[in-house]
């Protein structure tokens, strides 16, 4: 290796961990800057919940008794023989749920001792190395000495045949440092470098596309919404209050109907045809799982 590719390899290592380095901290602005918004939507979202949420429940429940009494007086008229529609049954107001940002992975250690520039030693070093460490002079026993005979012969048979990597390979499997076998560590470190890169470029797709899924989310929306409302005097919680109370009390007015009429009335068929007109229609599921039936059936055969 030459001094200049030397040089212009540390250069070029050096800068791209300074990009690293730089890519890393916009990947934590932009962690943060999901955080903060999320903790001020979710700040919203509570005082939403705690200004309206009893008034939906209140009107769910009120739904559900409503479907109860709808789906009663249906089956009452259907057994006078009177064959009418049933309403969708209600769902009930779900909570609202914000992204969630999952929990980024740690990026892989840098090469120990961090990036060293040194030259790989010279054939003959390798030799001298490999001898020192498998010369039969140093064998503890005589199975140990037979062993590191015919490990120096294969030592010699490389060195004769100018043969490095199998010399590198034999000082490696010995329990010889990488760097004291074939020096600096700059394919160690590229490497690194470039899981860290993909690693981080990974992790801000993902909190860029959770950023932009919280800013589309409908409680982001209504926030801004509200905010800007209140900057002008409004009160818009308390006109959606007013309007949730409005609708219990609609809906507390039909279920004291419902409740008491009867199926030889003439108001029945009128009150389950608003409720469908609401709710829309129930699936009926006599119809679906016959026409199912009917397409699984074999088809009849000729005579």
């Amino acid at each position: 290796m030459s001094m200049s590719s030397s040089a212009l390899s540390r250069h070029g290592l050096e800068r791209r961990r300074s990009q690293l380095n730089d890519l890393h901290r916009f990947l934590a602005q932009q962690e943060q800057v999901f955080v903060t918004l999320r903790e001020q939507v979710q700040a919203f979202v509570d005082r939403y919940t705690h200004s309206l949420g009893e008034h939906y429940l209140e009107l769910d429940a009120l739904e559900s008794q409503l479907h109860c009494a709808t789906h009663y007086l249906a089956e009452a008229l259907r057994r006078n023989g009177i064959e009418v529609p049933l309403p969708r049954a209600p769902q009930a107001t779900a909570l609202p749920v914000l992204p969630q940002l999952p929990t980024g992975t740690t990026l892989p250690a840098p090469p120990e001792a961090g990036q060293v520039e040194l030259a790989p030693p010279s054939l003959k070093t390798l030799y001298r190395r490999a001898a020192m460490r498998m010369h039969p002079d140093f064998a503890a026993s005589t199975v140990e000495r037979q062993r590191r005979e015919q490990a120096m012969m294969t030592v010699n048979e490389a060195y004769a045949a100018n043969n490095r990597a199998q010399l590198e390979a034999l000082l490696l499997a010995a329990g010889e440092s990488p760097l004291r076998v074939m020096g600096g560590n700059a394919d160690a470190m590229q490497t690194w470098l470039t899981r860290s890169e993909q690693m981080v470029q990974g992790r801000l797709r993902v909190v860029q596309a959770h950023l932009i899924a919280l800013q589309a989310h409908p409680m982001h929306q209504l926030w801004q919404a509200i905010a800007q409302a209140e900057l002008k005097g409004l009160d818009p919680l308390c006109v959606m209050a007013s309007r949730l109370r409005s609708q219990i009390q609609e809906r507390r007015r039909e279920l004291y109907i419902g409740q008491r009429l009867l199926p030889e009335s003439s108001l029945a068929q009128a009150f389950l045809r608003r409720r469908v007109e609401r709710m829309g229609v129930a699936p009926m599921a006599g119809a679906a799982s016959s026409q199912q039936a009917r397409r699984s059936a074999p088809a009849e055969q000729p005579l």
